[in-house]
């Protein structure tokens, strides 16, 4: 509506203005030598408009022939463009799909089409991995990572590329260029995390762990690397501060706090420990102090008194006592121990190994050799051949038998892998 009145409006000024015009009258005339020519005034302002009109068209046309040949070109431009998305859909549909041989035609032809763009060289290189062509997907991240906009991506493709070839010496100049490029990327901290791992570099493996990482063993490793006892006195705190239940820190800790004269510290963190995860390896040094049999007997009632009826605590209290000849006592412990895992006292969680040799050199104490305990000793070992065996250090990865807890495993070599573990629930050794 508004357009409407607005074009009524200049319609009628134009009018109104053509009318003025036809009612001023006048003459204008032009001379030049004997020629003289004479128009009246609103014919005048007629030509003018239409030769104002006529030059502003020829301009136009003009500049509109000029520009032709740049819109050709960025027509041509915009259709080669529309071709190479295309082609690149087409690729990645067929990356998706698994067909690398096919991904890899439309790479060739997008090439043609949009030149070496970030985006093509990102998936021609990934195309050339799923192909299995893994030279001539280095080469694409190493163009990739020539373009400053784009040299993260083609580092990061490196990088993954090094790795799974494990050369570690590549891989952590790779991933020091990678944080130049990038500082802080989340990613990146991942890599570097496992990069540490793999060259056992404990300490930048503990500073770039994440808060939810198994941190009490990164740290112990780490003290174990540190020649300086101040700071691997720290580290085993740490180790142990994040897992009082992962014996082999609080047996580091409880150790160095005893070294450097505190041995009243290292008794409460071995208590703690016991607390947290109960475990042969923490009963020594608490008992070492003590060579009285009977009175480590009270040691050992000391340390267990949080959590006595856990199976440790039972083989604990029952190995001091029939070592101290307290038989009965010993006897107690071990048929309680038996009794908790009934009724199938063979089946996972039940008693181990131990406990049934412990009963059988428990008859052989109470017996000696007669008849009566040769045949409750045979019944014992019997029990003890069924039963599960006595856990130790195992590698979850590949099920080797550790004497001592380690970061890596010698066979196999997998990092953060051994655990205390029976050896009914490892897996089979590769």
């Amino acid at each position: 509506m508004r357009n409407a009145l607005a074009a009524l409006l200049a319609l009628a000024l134009v009018v109104g203005a053509a009318l003025a015009l036809a009612q001023l009258g006048g003459t204008v005339e032009v001379k030049v030598g004997d020629i003289w020519v004479g128009v009246s005034f609103p014919i005048a302002i007629l030509l003018l408009v239409l030769a104002f009109l006529l030059g502003h068209g020829l301009l136009a046309a003009w500049a509109a022939l000029r520009r032709w040949p740049a819109r050709r070109r960025a027509a041509q431009e915009a259709r080669r463009r529309a071709q190479g998305e295309a082609t690149l859909t087409r690729a990645l549909v067929s990356l998706a799909a698994g067909n690398a041989e096919a991904a890899r035609l439309e790479m060739l032809r997008a090439r043609g089409l949009l030149g070496e763009t970030p985006n093509l060289l990102l998936l021609s290189a990934e195309a050339e991995r799923l192909a299995g062509r893994e030279d001539q997907a280095a080469q694409e991240f190493q163009a990739l990572a020539k373009l400053p906009e784009a040299r993260f991506l083609g580092l990061r493709g490196l990088l993954r590329q090094a790795m799974q070839r494990q050369d570690w010496d590549a891989a952590l100049a790779l991933a020091r260029e990678a944080e130049a490029a990038q500082p802080g990327a989340a990613w990146l901290r991942e890599e570097r995390a496992q990069l540490a791992v793999r060259t056992a570099n404990w300490r930048e493996a503990l500073a770039l762990a994440a808060p939810e990482a198994p941190r009490a063993g990164l740290a112990l490793a780490a003290a174990a690397q540190e020649p300086d006892p101040a700071k691997a006195t720290e580290l085993e705190r740490q180790a142990f501060e994040s897992d009082p239940g992962f014996a082999p820190a609080t047996l580091a800790y409880a150790l160095r706090l005893r070294e450097n004269g505190s041995p009243r510290r290292a008794r409460a963190v071995l208590e703690q420990g016991w607390l947290a995860g109960p475990h042969p390896d923490l009963a020594a040094p608490w008992l070492a102090d003590e060579p009285d049999p009977l009175h480590q007997v009270k040691l050992a009632e000391e340390l267990v008194r949080r959590n006595p009826t856990h199976p440790e605590s039972r083989l604990l209290l029952a190995r001091v006592a029939l070592r101290a000849g307290l038989t009965g006592r010993a006897r107690a412990e071990l048929e309680a121990l038996v009794q908790d895992g009934a009724p199938d006292r063979h089946a996972a969680g039940g008693p181990d190994r131990r406990a049934w040799l412990l009963l059988a050199e428990l008859e052989e104490a109470e017996q000696g050799e007669t008849v009566a305990g040769r045949a409750a000793q045979g019944r014992w070992l019997r029990e003890a051949a069924r039963a599960a065996p006595e856990p130790g250090w195992r590698c979850g990865h590949c099920g080797t038998a550790h004497a001592a807890w380690a970061p890596v495993c010698d066979h196999c070599g997998a990092a953060g892998e051994i655990g205390w573990t029976s050896l009914a629930t490892a897996p089979a050794t590769s």
